[in-house]
C-alpha cells in the first residue's frame, strides 16, 4: 500500500482536479446520503443508483427504486483500499494486489463482510466492493467517509444506461438527487467482478 506521503500527494492532486462545480454537486449529493437518501451519479463505469451503505431504510429504498429482489447483492463504492478493512475482517493478501494494482474497474466480492447495511449482503455474508480511482466517485466517497452503493441506473431487467441521457425520465424522478457532473460522458462498459475467498482462492465472476 501507499506511503502516507504519498496519500497526502494523491489528496491534493485530486483536489487540484475538481472544480467548484464538482465540489457542490459533490457536496450536495453527500449531504441528501447523510440524511437517508438515493442519488444518481456517475462512477468509475456506468451511472449508478447510490446511497449510504450503512443504511439498510436506503438500501431498501434502492431495491424498490430498481424493482429488483432484495435477495441479490448489490456493490459498494469506496474511495481507498484501506477503506475496505472497514467492512471486511480478514482482507486476503491477495485482494490488496489487485487493489492496488489494477488498471481498469474491478469489484471484488469478499467473504466475512461487517459494518454494512445487512440486506446489502448475499446470504452467505459476502460483499461486493470496488475501489473506485475516478476523480469525481472517489472524493464523494471520501467526502462520504463510509462506502456508497453503487448498482446501475435502470429498472431491473433493462439495459443499463451508457451514458447519463440513457437514464429513463421515471428513474430520475425517484430519486432524491441528480447529480450534475460528467453528464456529457459516456462509460459503457460495467467493471470485472471476481471473487476473492478468506484463503485466497480467486474466481472470475464477470470479465
Amino acid at each position: 500500500m501507499a506511503a502516507p506521503e504519498s496519500k497526502k500527494k494523491e489528496r491534493k492532486e485530486v483536489k487540484d482536479e475538481i472544480s467548484r462545480a464538482w465540489r457542490e454537486d459533490i457536496r450536495r449529493a453527500v449531504d441528501v446520503m447523510s440524511k437517508g437518501g438515493v442519488i444518481l451519479y456517475p462512477t468509475d463505469t456506468i451511472w449508478g443508483i447510490g446511497c449510504d451503505a450503512q443504511n439498510e431504510a436506503a438500501v431498501r429504498r434502492v431495491f424498490e427504486i430498481k424493482q429488483r429482489a432484495d435477495a441479490k447483492a448489490l456493490i459498494s463504492l469506496v474511495d481507498s483500499a484501506e477503506r475496505v478493512q472497514r467492512y471486511i475482517r480478514n482482507v486476503p493478501a491477495v485482494a490488496w494486489d489487485v487493489m492496488d494494482c489494477s488498471v481498469s474497474p474491478i469489484t471484488i466480492i469478499f467473504d466475512g463482510a461487517s459494518g454494512l447495511a445487512p440486506n446489502l449482503l448475499a446470504e452467505d455474508g459476502s460483499a461486493a466492493i470496488r475501489v473506485t480511482k475516478e476523480t469525481f466517485s472517489r472524493e464523494l466517497c471520501y467526502r462520504m467517509q463510509r462506502a456508497i452503493v453503487s448498482t446501475s441506473a435502470n429498472i431491473s431487467g433493462e439495459p443499463s444506461p451508457r451514458c447519463f441521457d440513457e437514464i429513463s425520465e421515471e428513474l430520475k424522478g425517484l430519486v432524491d438527487y441528480v447529480c450534475t457532473s460528467r453528464r456529457n460522458e459516456k462509460n459503457p462498459a460495467a467493471s470485472s467482478i471476481i471473487r476473492i475467498r478468506e484463503g485466497g482462492e480467486v474466481q472470475i465472476i464477470r470479465k
